[in-house]
């Protein structure tokens, strides 16, 4: 669905529609049961704690290759993993279980239900409502670490990924690597990375006392990329098809399978459009 940056945080629009959901559906459930003289606490945190686990199990099923060399990254929730429509689907099974063996709470899990369904299906409608504005490549301009100007638009002709971060950030140093390694993976996809208001001295600095070899390195000393993006958050990361049409922009740290998602978008509409050209 997006995300929306708050200063320097940025957040999913899908992870705070699923967190509005689940508080309303809290609210109205236990406002039912408590009209009628039950409880309902245990069965409706037992609820979205299936529909939670449901969602992000099948995310990992469906990225495990990401997965299986750290599986301790499955706990975390930071990469954004879910696959909302099985956590409602599992909702729903558990609410129509717990509903059939307490009929005391029925009235409750199904007012808590409907409730977050409805709240989540109204983010979701707007969301799919907002006229889809086509975002090209930003036309600004950086340089490379020897000075000469560079323009985004010369890594065009193929889907193109486009990292923006900085030294300072955390985020941006822990996903490095990962990007890096993706560089080298995918021959069909331009990385490119934009570094944000450092100098080119500083730049070397840290990419050669980790020992980072990244193609593709410009400077973007006055943050005119950032401006153009509208956002000051960092990592920011933009995912362009091979047409040079933005597809994706994710703010905030990639893991391995939230990359692997990403990149199989741009790759994927790449293969379509060549499709149609031969048609």
């Amino acid at each position: 669905m997006g995300t929306v940056a708050i200063g320097p945080m940025s957040f999913s629009v899908d992870v705070l529609a699923m967190l509005a959901s689940i508080l309303l559906a809290t609210t109205v459930g236990n406002r039912v049961a408590r009209a009628r003289g039950a409880h309902a606490d245990a069965l409706l945190w037992m609820l979205i704690a299936c529909a939670l686990l449901a969602a992000r199990a099948a995310y990992v099923l469906r990225y495990n290759d990401a997965y299986l060399g750290h599986p301790s990254s499955i706990l975390d929730l930071r990469d954004g993993g879910w696959m909302g429509w099985v956590g409602v689907a599992a909702g729903v099974a558990v609410a129509t279980w717990l509903g059939w063996r307490r009929p005391a709470q029925r009235p409750a899990l199904a007012a808590a239900t409907a409730a977050g369904l409805a709240l989540w299906a109204g983010v979701a409608l707007i969301a799919a409502l907002q006229p889809k504005l086509e975002v090209g490549i930003p036309a600004v301009e950086l340089t490379n670490l020897r000075g000469k100007p560079t323009q985004l638009q010369t890594f065009g002709g193929k889907p193109l990924v486009v990292n923006l971060w900085a030294n300072w950030c955390p985020p941006c140093r822990r996903e490095m690597p990962l990007l890096r390694d993706a560089q080298l993976r995918h021959a069909e996809v331009n990385f490119v990375f934009v570094n944000q208001m450092e100098s080119s001295a500083a730049v070397r600095r840290y990419l050669e006392a980790p020992h980072i070899e990244l193609d593709n390195v410009l400077l973007d000393q006055h943050s005119a990329l950032s401006l153009a993006i509208r956002s000051q958050a960092l990592p920011a990361t933009l995912f362009f098809d091979a047409r040079g049409r933005l597809v994706e922009r994710r703010l905030g740290e990639l893991s391995a399978a939230s990359l692997a998602q990403r990149l199989a978008r741009i790759v994927k509409v790449k293969a379509s459009d060549n499709h149609m050209e031969t048609q």
